[in-house]
């Protein structure tokens, strides 16, 4: 088992910034891509925003390339999200994803979320 723990979330107001952590624990050896995932109150599902592999190859969504960076720390076991210039969009929840591999078995896991409020 993997465990996720999200801090960081938070209330600012359009073109701030917030700094997002996800902390694992359990079978770390077995993560390999970490990833950030949102969920708008109007949304039925998690929609993808970054990820970060072990060696350290990002990807974004289109709508956060240029403000959000995802980054990670295998000594700490830690996941993190710098968000700039934040706007009413990226209001939602957001979650912590990891991949873990151990033998044929590939499993993911998620953390509780953390609430991130943009507004006016």
């Amino acid at each position: 088992q993997v465990h996720l723990v999200e801090r960081g979330g938070g209330s600012v107001h359009p073109g701030g910034s917030l700094s997002l952590s996800c902390e694992a624990s359990g079978n770390t050896d077995s993560i390999r891509t970490m990833a950030w995932y949102r969920q708008r109150a109007e949304d039925d599902q998690r929609n993808y925003v970054a990820y970060v592999t072990r060696a350290g190859t990002t990807d974004y969504r289109d709508s956060v390339k240029g403000r959000f960076t995802v980054s990670r720390d295998n000594a700490r076991n830690a996941l993190y999200l710098q968000m700039n210039n934040l706007k009413s969009d990226d209001t939602g929840t957001y979650f912590c994803n990891v991949e873990t591999i151990n033998g044929n078995s590939k499993v993911d896991y998620w953390g509780q979320g953390t609430q991130v409020t943009v507004s006016s």
